[in-house]
């Protein structure tokens, strides 16, 4: 779950509606439309539930599997952080490309790219023999899942209509939890029974499966008058945003002085700038920027990207802190994450229900708030701590995330016309990714800052350990905890165990507050931008509303 494994729409389209006046997007016509083939679209429903629960799976199931991937290929643990960041980055630079792409060829013919597309890097990532492998095996897998997600939702919009529609998007809603709640305990169980190889050879049979289905059984479909993607727009972005996670990342084993980091921050500042003047002169740009000046599309961009940044983020950490420090193994982990699914299978329906009664900010706002104070009440451990210590914060994120994604995947597309929704979901699903990927990296700079600083401090203050600290502290950022102990005498290795316990802790103490802040300050501008009278409907009945 370091990945946000909630869809929210991709950029071929979405659905939504409740009390807020958001208007549910409407299909555009298909080339070949549905009523050709009557019998298609529960075919249609089936291929589609087949790639989301693949894709949702691979996303869920990686993080229990990382100390073992790391401990097999001897990653670093930046080398950890782009194993995540790089189908994370391709991801967001892909969703909105990929569904320009798909209303120009064909859905169905795209769908079938992405699908083989991950199926493909799936393989790879499963026989990877390097870290560098497995990184770029990631990012291949990204290119499939951006597509996969741009492209499922509007099949489904395309293929059923009034009352089927609602059905087909609820059974679709009920697999997407499904794979959430079921990812961390399967990958879990598959790392330890088997190997951590098999969390993706698992996407073999049913990718194999789902581009079956979708050759022999779902209709094409396409946009009259579809544009063509913003190459330019594309560009500049994928190389800004890989320049901010390259330098954030890199300020793991260097500093924020070091020369590389601040001419990646400077030339992702200079390319953003472009990417505006790019976006605000282009006939179809990729982002519309026009789309920001309403209050409630941007408090809903800054919730995706702090839901992102927070919780999703910190998943990552608190699993190398259940594994490398208290010593659980996949499996064990898995089932203790299950308390976060828990929390997010329990609210999840109720979020739904209310969205259609009550204004989504009540949801959204507070549920960021829930968010903030699980994290940190997750908060105060030390070398001594148990993981039970967890189990409160943990409860209280889980359902915090349940109230909050529901209304954030509606609010997206509610408030624009329904022909603009493809982009603004696939701008809300791009910032998540965005949060993912920065998050994961300033919380991995943050955290590593900490323990070396911390590790060095305390082995200096052991005699028998001098000059040892830089080592130690070394060996503990590269997430080689236990090699660390066994190269000191064995009359030192309970102290430097206890050290780097300590030290671990003192870590994610500090980042789950930097979490922590940024859900809360997430919370605080969501409620106080996200209004009622920006949907679209609502300044359709109202036309001087919102302005």
């Amino acid at each position: 779950m370091a990945t946000d494994p909630s869809p929210a729409g991709g950029a071929g389209g979405s659905a939504g509606g409740g009390a807020d006046g958001e208007a549910p997007l409407a299909a555009p016509a298909p080339a070949n439309g549905p009523a050709a083939y009557p019998g298609n679209r529960w075919w249609t429903l089936v291929a589609v539930c087949l790639g989301t629960f693949m894709l949702l799976l691979d996303i869920t199931v990686i993080n229990v599997a990382l100390p073992d991937i790391q401990t097999a290929l001897g990653s670093s643990f930046s080398g950890l952080q782009w194993v995540v960041d790089a189908y994370a980055l391709t991801l967001a630079a892909l969703l909105l490309p990929a569904g320009s792409l798909a209303d120009l060829y064909g859905r169905r013919l795209l769908y079938v790219v992405g699908l083989s597309v991950f199926t493909i890097a799936s393989l790879l990532c499963g026989v990877a023999v390097s870290t560098l492998m497995l990184q770029l095996s990631r990012g291949f897998q990204g290119i499939g899942g951006a597509v996969m997600f741009s492209v499922s939702l509007a099949l489904l919009a395309d293929a059923f209509r009034g009352k089927d529609r609602g059905i087909a998007f609820s059974i679709w809603g009920a697999i997407t939890g499904l794979a959430v709640a079921i990812g961390p305990l399967l990958g879990g169980a598959l790392t330890s029974g088997l190997s951590w190889r098999w969390i993706f050879f698992i996407n073999l049979p049913i990718g194999i499966v789902a581009v079956a289905l979708t050759f022999l059984r779902v209709s094409e479909s396409r946009v009259a008058h579809a544009r063509r993607p913003d190459l330019p727009g594309f560009i500049v972005f994928t190389l800004a945003l890989s320049s901010l996670v390259y330098a954030l990342i890199q300020s793991n084993e260097s500093s924020f002085t070091d020369a590389r980091v601040l001419g990646c921050l400077a030339g992702t500042a200079v390319l953003l700038v472009v990417f505006i003047a790019l976006e605000s002169r282009v006939r179809h740009p990729m982002f519309d920027l026009k789309l920001f000046r309403l209050p409630t599309f941007s408090g809903g961009a800054v919730a995706a990207l702090g839901i992102s940044a927070s919780i999703f983020s910190i998943l990552l950490y608190l699993v190398l802190y259940l594994q490398d420090v208290l010593g659980y193994n996949a499996f064990g982990t898995g089932l203790r994450l299950l308390i976060i699914s828990a929390g997010i299978m329990a609210t999840t329906p109720i979020s739904g229900r209310l969205s259609a009664h009550i204004p989504v900010r009540l949801l959204i706002g507070p549920g960021l708030l829930i968010i903030g104070i699980g994290l940190l009440l997750m908060r105060g451990l030390n070398a001594g701590s148990s993981w039970t210590h967890l189990i409160p914060g943990m409860i209280l994120t889980g359902c915090g995330t349940g109230l909050v994604n529901p209304p954030l995947a509606s609010t997206a597309v509610g408030v624009v016309t329904p022909e603009r929704a493809g982009m603004a979901s696939g701008i809300n699903s791009t910032f998540r990714q965005v949060g993912i990927a920065t998050g994961i990296a300033l919380l991995g700079t943050l955290f590593t800052g900490k323990v070396t600083s911390d590790v060095t401090a305390q082995v200096r203050g052991v005699p028998s350990l001098a000059g040892r600290g830089p080592q130690i502290a070394a060996s503990v950022q590269a997430g080689n905890s236990q090699r660390a102990v066994a190269q000191v005498p064995p009359a030192d290795r309970g102290t430097v165990e206890h050290i780097i316990r300590g030290s671990f802790t003192a870590g994610l103490d500090r980042i789950l507050l930097i979490a922590a802040i940024i859900a809360l300050g997430a919370a605080v501008i969501a409620f106080f931008t996200i209004r009622s009278k920006d949907f679209a409907t609502q300044r359709q009945q109202h036309p001087g509303a919102g302005h």
